[in-house]
């Protein structure tokens, strides 16, 4: 019996059954079916994973990994077949190598940004976080996915801040990716002098790109390695406040062009309440009647030589900028402080998680997008909500610069109340109509999740078929997450 094989692999107390520990794995917060898992196998090693996806070939058994802890939003980790069994890599928890001289960190899939972020800051790093992950969320997971991160400075490419990884495909065999392909084991190579940087490769193909997006649908990463950037000497922060989004662009585009930023997004009112407010009874409502329609975030840093000058001089081009667009420079909006901000945003969200705090649960709308076309896409948005009977105080939005300003993360966080069966119909359905109308308008949706990914796979049949033979390829017998986006 494939348990008694499992408990062999990573030892008896490492397979959970208890109805109660298999629940937990069986739905999230989004609208995905609930499908019980067969039971959650826990591996302590790279080996184990090996081995698990060696035995679920044989036995054709689907497997389901799963890094991060809950809450869970997005539906890809929910089995979408009965007999699947989760494989959860939250206690693979090594910090391997914190390189300063080569920027770049390597680490297991079960460290989380907390735990990550100590660890570079003791040489001098600092991550390109996303913007206030949860207290659980995998980083490595967050890589995988391709979570928008809030420095656009140092965002060179859609998949950064990932470099290398290492991965068991569906087949069972394991592959190095980038620099990490070889020669020798990575130890070998780090004592020669190699630091897992480089992400294209081996040769001229990107494998890890095969691997980002792809929800677990192609192996198991057991490891990855990232680009870190340096700790600040000093620092400063900003508010741009407006009551129209163009200006706030238009700033933007200039600051990230300039390079004078480093971290650097835009938030609508309800998002920055959420963010900010505590459980105190109407705190959310009396933080969002004091806060502008937009607000633009962003810091000035300056490193170890002539820190003072280098502020100095960024934030009087930072000025001049601003004056061009007609917009002000602010240190507080409301009750909420710039540099109090800057040092949240550097963690994980607090518990209960900011998105989950508000009304109980949160169903997030993201996609990419130039920054021509984003007033379109938010007043189409809050058109869509308004028809939806869904209020405007309650639409979140969140606006990201990405690969040194060149595109845009825009998200709509729709904020509701999950026992609430109107409500929650209500968010399901203008969520589902909002994908369909946004792509018509220009929106690209390249992470597709749950109910929306075979609405934007269908539209591209030649790109399914593609995955579907690259599928064949590194999981040919079908095992790896199943029933997820074309597949």
């Amino acid at each position: 019996m494939i348990i008694d094989e499992l408990a062999n692999i990573v030892g008896p107390g490492n397979v959970l059954r208890d109805p109660e520990a298999v629940e937990g794995y069986s739905r999230d917060l989004s609208f995905v079916n609930p499908v019980r898992p067969a039971c959650v196998v826990k591996p302590g090693n790279a080996g184990d994973v090996e081995k698990i996806v060696k035995l679920a070939n044989e036995t054709r058994t689907p497997l389901v990994p799963v890094s991060s802890g809950p809450p869970r939003f997005r539906g890809d980790t929910v089995p979408a077949i009965g007999g699947a069994i989760i494989v959860d890599l939250s206690g693979l928890k090594k910090v391997m190598r914190v390189d300063r001289k080569n920027r770049t960190a390597v680490c297991e899939p079960g460290v989380t940004f907390g735990e990550l972020a100590e660890a570079v800051e003791k040489e001098g790093l600092r991550l390109n976080m996303p913007l206030l992950p949860r207290r659980l969320k995998s980083v490595v997971a967050s890589m995988l996915e391709r979570e928008p991160v809030t420095m656009p400075k140092y965002h060179w490419d859609i998949s950064d801040p990932l470099n290398c990884v290492e991965v068991v495909f569906g087949t069972g065999e394991v592959f190095r990716t980038g620099a990490a392909a070889g020669p020798g084991t990575i130890e070998e190579q780090w004592r020669a002098g190699s630091a897992q940087r480089e992400a294209a490769g081996p040769t001229q193909a990107s494998f890890h790109r095969l691997i980002q997006g792809a929800q677990g649908t192609m192996g198991i990463v057991t490891w990855a390695s990232l680009s870190c950037e340096l700790l600040p000497t000093l620092e400063e922060s900003f508010f741009v406040c407006a009551s129209r989004l163009d200006g706030i662009l238009e700033l933007v585009h200039w600051l990230v062009k300039l390079r004078l930023v480093n971290e650097c997004f835009v938030l609508g009112r309800c998002s920055l309440a959420a963010m900010v407010a505590k459980e105190r009874p109407n705190d959310f409502g009396d933080i969002t009647h004091s806060l502008p329609p937009w607000a633009l975030f962003f810091t000035i840093a300056a490193y170890d030589y002539l820190p003072k000058e280098r502020v100095s001089y960024q934030t009087g081009d930072m000025m001049d900028a601003a004056r061009r667009t007609g917009l002000e420079p602010v240190k507080t909006i409301g009750r909420i402080s710039a540099p109090a901000l800057a040092e949240a945003i550097r963690r994980p969200a607090g518990e209960p998680y900011w998105k989950v705090r508000h009304k109980g649960s949160c169903q997030d709308i993201f996609f990419l997008t130039t920054y021509d076309k984003v007033p379109a896409l938010v007043n189409a948005m809050f058109d869509m909500a308004h028809d939806a009977e869904y209020p405007a105080a309650d639409l979140g939005i969140y606006l990201q610069p990405l690969v040194q300003g060149t595109n845009c993360h825009g998200e709509f966080n729709l904020f509701y109340d999950p026992e609430d069966p109107v409500e929650r119909g209500r968010v399901r359905a203008l969520s589902a109509r909002a994908v369909r109308n946004l792509m018509a308008k220009g929106a690209f949706f390249s992470r597709p999740y749950g109910e929306s990914a075979g609405m934007i796979m269908n539209r591209d049949a030649a790109t399914v078929a593609a995955l579907k033979k690259v599928k064949a390829v590194f999981d040919p017998k079908g095992i790896m997450n199943p029933g997820k986006l074309c597949f």
